[in-house]
């Protein structure tokens, strides 16, 4: 295509991926830039699996977005004919006046969800795998389960090209300005000119603007794979959920059951600060013995032999909520993502509010959370 797009999105990681396929299905001629291949493995968007959860014990907030989100991941499933989530149901673990169990609860209580509070004993007994102590309940919830990130991007990517849309991977874009209600959009290769721009780079949003306007952290995490060290049976999908535990006092670390004969674990917002181009990827015993520390006292038979670890990285907001807005100086630009460590479960719906606000100026998603004003 020549001329002005309507719309340019910059990152076609989880939210810039999710956001071209709803862009183009709109009917709006979109162009996205990414500066690797999509999928890949340098940001915050691989690693076989991420966590979808529904009772969100973050911010009850959060449950419309991730409950459009279900709908949306059900729709591209059928789109693409590609399987992009598997349901094992989940359960927070922890002391019951502790964030993650109370936060949960509320979520589940404020939206009318099905969940079940269980003490260590009936925990146990439900799940053999876990080893809660005697002061954790748990909460099961029947929705929560599996997405695989990487088929999840390149399923919005091939249904976003079926619908129009222009994928430049590999194309790093070098700067951006608005001049004229346009946005032109400098690359490696070029530029190209939009109505509208959408930010949605991640862990490298912040070299787009400026830190008074969204003050991040980038932080380093290590997602771990062990083999089962003994049960193998208990660890499997249709035998073990997906589980978040805080083993002690607002430190929290995840687990996934058994797949392709490996369980995969890591802390949650307990990595070191990092530059997302000068990333450190190699992984130290020292490490995964840190992650081993509360595996190794809550989920033993998971504990096995260290097969495998990667990086990944977050990208912190000061509150570690989103941010879905407007440029504070450009309204023709759309600043997106910044998810906190807990994003990609809503990244198909959030393509589809993205693709509202960029078409109508509005959406019926209540985004007020998400908003940059909270930062001045």
């Amino acid at each position: 295509m020549t001329g002005t797009y309507d719309v340019a999105v910059l990152g076609l990681g989880a939210m810039g991926s999710a956001a071209l396929r709803h862009l183009a299905r709109a009917g709006l001629s979109a162009v996205g830039f990414e500066r690797f291949e999509s999928p890949h493995p340098h940001g915050s968007s691989h690693g076989g699996s991420r966590i979808i959860r529904e009772a969100y014990f973050e911010d009850p907030r959060y449950v419309p977005l991730v409950q459009r989100a279900y709908d949306e991941w059900s729709a591209l499933e059928r789109d693409t004919g590609r399987s992009l989530t598997l349901t094992t149901g989940g359960v927070m673990i922890g002391p019951r006046d502790g964030v993650l169990v109370s936060g949960a609860i509320a979520s589940a209580e404020a939206h009318h969800l099905r969940y079940e509070l269980m003490d260590a004993t009936a925990l146990q007994q439900r799940f053999p795998a876990f080893h809660p102590a005697a002061h954790m309940v748990g909460v099961w919830e029947p929705r929560a389960g599996i997405l695989f990130p990487e088929a999840c991007i390149a399923a919005h990517l091939e249904a976003a090209a079926r619908a129009g849309a222009a994928i430049h991977a590999n194309e790093g874009v070098t700067s951006w300005r608005v001049a004229g209600g346009e946005v032109e959009v400098m690359t490696e290769r070029g530029s190209t000119r939009a109505r509208q721009l959408v930010l949605a780079t991640g862990a490298w949003l912040g070299s787009h603007l400026a830190a008074s306007c969204l003050p991040l952290t980038i932080e380093r995490v290590v997602q771990a794979w062990f083999e089962p060290a003994s049960h193998p049976e208990l660890l499997a999908p249709e035998r073990c959920p997906i589980t978040i535990w805080e083993y002690a006092d607002e430190r929290f670390f995840y687990a996934f059951p058994m797949l392709d004969g490996a369980v995969k674990a890591a802390l949650h917002h307990q990595g070191e600060p990092t530059d997302p181009d000068r990333v450190r990827r190699e992984v130290t015993h020292a490490e995964i013995e840190r992650i081993r520390d509360p595996l190794s006292h809550h989920i033993p038979d998971a504990n096995g032999r260290w097969l495998d670890a990667r990086t990944c990285m977050y990208a912190n907001t000061p509150d570690t909520h989103f941010v879905l807005d407007r440029h504070p100086d450009h309204a023709e630009v759309l600043v997106v993502s910044a998810c906190s460590g807990h994003g990609f479960k809503f990244a198909s719906a959030i393509g589809a509010v993205i693709a509202e606000l960029v078409r109508d100026g509005t959406t019926s998603a209540d985004i007020g959370l998400f908003e940059l004003a909270r930062f001045r």
